[in-house]
């Protein structure tokens, strides 16, 4: 008789801890975004989404700085791969921000995107450029690097080119002569 009735008071406990977790629990609009990383460029993408707001989605992610100088911006690529890994551009933006060197931070995007999401397919962003003050990198052939990815060909690496910055350089020193 004990035994049964320690069913019966754990079975309730168990009933009322699912009624709890589903209150709770609110299901987001948010869409998961798979972030194709390019390892030679200075800044790293981890929890990328797409924020559902009354605009459009909004591009939220997670980055880190892992070079010594301060970045000011990005270039990005977002696109969808369906079933049949075939890749459709969503968008293709530059974004600035301020992330000092080795620093961390979470960003949203305030540009919304307007698309309709299919359950067949998957949403990949992937960094095209990265650019501090001093520096641009530039991925080479990202085209075809995210293209390889949408087939499942993950042996293809974009190479990075790394470029100074004529436009966002501070300015050198000058040189002050004088007449004599």
């Amino acid at each position: 008789m004990f035994g049964k009735s320690l069913l019966l008071v754990l079975l309730a406990f168990a009933a009322a801890g699912e009624r709890s977790y589903a209150s709770t629990y609110t299901q987001t609009s948010d869409l998961a975004v798979e972030v194709f990383q390019v390892l030679d460029l200075p800044l790293s993408v981890h929890e990328a989404s797409l924020v559902k707001s009354e605009r459009g989605y909004l591009v939220k992610l997670a980055v880190g700085n892992g070079s010594e100088v301060k970045i000011v911006g990005l270039r990005y690529s977002l696109v969808t791969i369906d079933s049949k890994n075939q890749v459709r551009p969503l968008v293709n933006r530059t974004e600035g921000f301020a992330l000092p060197a080795y620093a961390t931070r979470a960003l949203t995007f305030k540009t919304p995107l307007k698309f309709k999401s299919k359950d067949d397919e998957r949403v990949v962003l992937m960094l095209e450029q990265v650019i501090s003050r001093e520096w641009i990198w530039e991925v080479v052939k990202a085209k075809d690097a995210l293209e390889a990815y949408a087939r499942g060909d993950y042996s293809v690496m974009p190479a990075v080119l790394r470029v100074a910055n004529q436009v966002d350089a501070p300015p050198g020193p000058r040189m002050i002569y004088e007449r004599r």
